[in-house]
């Protein structure tokens, strides 16, 4: 990861709202969740959460698509890890360990991961684009 990528990571989560919304997601797992119950359940309006997730998704720490009628958002798990890995690549003098910094953060191993990313793709419509 590069300097202004992670820049532009940090700034998006530089606010309450998007800080809220980004755990929330990463809390909810590959699967996403609709805008609207996010805005609903951190009690946002409609129109500031689209906002919000629109600077999370061009940070990168965010992707969407469409679900029927509604868009899902979900937390990027490569960015984050990317984000995480750049934060703490010379921890400690390249021993992140004695920080106690996980290898991976979201408690998955590898196999897990692959396994939730299939599962996510398999939510993405036919002929539907992921954003």
């Amino acid at each position: 990861m590069i300097d202004e990528t992670a820049v532009a990571a940090l700034a998006a989560l530089a606010h309450a709202d998007r800080l809220s919304a980004f755990r929330m997601l990463v809390r909810a797992g590959p699967n996403g969740m609709p805008s609207g119950e996010i805005a609903t359940r951190l009690a946002i309006a409609p129109t500031r959460m689209s906002f919000h997730l629109a600077a999370l998704e061009r940070s990168g720490l965010v992707r969407s698509w469409r679900d029927g009628r509604r868009i899902r958002y979900a937390a990027h798990f490569d960015a984050m890890r990317g984000l995480l890995a750049f934060l703490t690549e010379d921890c400690c003098e390249g021993h992140p360990e004695i920080c106690g910094i996980t290898a991976d953060p979201c408690g998955c191993d590898e196999e897990q991961n692959n396994a939730k990313s299939q599962q996510v793709r398999a939510f993405v419509p036919a002929g539907e684009e992921r954003r």
